[in-house]
């Protein structure tokens, strides 16, 4: 897991000199004119599929949401016409909802797209357009180098769809192109990253919050620490967390505050009514603001949001890491779980 945490900003690096020229232009077959965006995926995917719909909005103005596999193969109705895109994302192109979502959805006659991570996989031979992550073969069980450059492939497309609109993506690509260096920055938080995961560990449950996009980001964050250490870590967005959630804090678990931008007013006031009213040990991954008191920061100085939200996720990835070796766990292959769901 370690070996291929530390090779994500090569991985980034060599994914953006293939599908980005010295033009700007974005070299992914896309179909054209489409108005909606649908991703589907399961686990760490799903996340992937969760930050890329904010994205697609953010960056393309295209109306996107995601939704678990399972969840779709379990609905009666689901969205269908010519100008729906369903994007369906697998590490292993095996994963059998998420094909069988792909299968369901090829007979509503609609367009599919494939993000995986493997070439001539079942998904990749069944859908209509397709993009390979290229991250190589992943040992380890936990995701790590594959859910990066499964984001930067739908950070791709995202604005792929945003120049087809005549919008000027120029900006986030120059941004895109620090990100192997920004990666290796982070890498120099390791030491910052250890003392957290060595507070940590002492838990039996910890707390992740967020807002916004970030949102997708802690529900990887958590995923990885409960399948590394076996840790009950839950990630919920902040606002709902205030509603009735906090009262688990009267068990003084640590709550984690995940950003990938400057504290907003009303993050950094219910943050601050939390740590009054409960007093848990209060860690942030993301800027440091002194209006909050934190058990643990640690601070991000890379300016760009989209660049910013790789990063954190890499520091989710170092943090889950060193709790699991804490904790004398086999981060490579945690009890129970397989690679691929038949």
């Amino acid at each position: 897991m370690e070996t291929e945490i530390f090779e994500q900003s090569i991985i980034l690096d060599t994914l953006l000199k293939t599908h980005v020229d010295n033009n700007d232009d974005i070299l992914l077959d896309v179909p054209q004119d489409i108005e909606k965006i649908v991703l589907v995926a399961s686990g760490s995917s799903y996340h992937c599929a969760r930050y890329a719909a904010d994205l697609f909005g953010n960056i393309a103005g295209i109306e996107a949401r995601s939704m678990y596999s399972s969840e779709f193969l379990l609905k009666s109705a689901v969205p269908r016409s010519p100008d729906i895109l369903y994007i369906f994302i697998t590490q292993s192109g095996e994963t059998s909802d998420t094909n069988k979502a792909l299968n369901r959805a090829k007979e509503f006659g609609v367009l599919t797209y494939a993000v995986t991570n493997k070439k001539d996989s079942t998904i990749w031979n069944a859908a209509d357009y397709k993009v390979d992550c290229q991250a190589g073969e992943e040992k380890s069980i936990a995701a790590t180098k594959s859910f990066t450059s499964q984001m930067l492939c739908l950070t791709l497309l995202a604005l792929k769809y945003a120049s087809l609109k005549n919008i000027d993506i120029s900006g986030i690509l120059e941004e895109l192109r620090s990100l192997p260096e920004e990666i290796d920055i982070t890498y120099s938080l390791h030491s910052q990253i250890k003392k957290m995961a060595k507070f940590l560990s002492k838990y039996t449950s910890i707390v992740i919050t967020a807002d916004g996009i970030s949102y997708a980001l802690a529900k990887e964050v958590a995923l990885k620490i409960k399948e590394t250490s076996y840790i009950n870590a839950n990630a919920i967005i902040l606002g709902e967390f205030m509603h009735g959630h906090v009262a688990v804090l009267n068990k003084k678990y640590p709550l984690i505050y995940i950003e990938n931008d400057d504290l907003s007013y009303n993050a950094i006031r219910n943050l601050n009514k939390i740590t009054e009213d409960y007093k848990p040990p209060l860690c942030i991954i993301g800027n440091a603001n002194d209006k909050v008191k934190t058990k643990f920061n640690i601070n991000l100085s890379c300016e760009s949001e989209i660049v910013k939200a790789f990063c954190i996720v890499v520091i989710g990835q170092l943090l889950s890491l060193e709790i699991a070796k804490r904790l004398r766990r086999n981060v490579d292959k945690p009890k129970g779980l397989d690679k691929v769901i038949l």
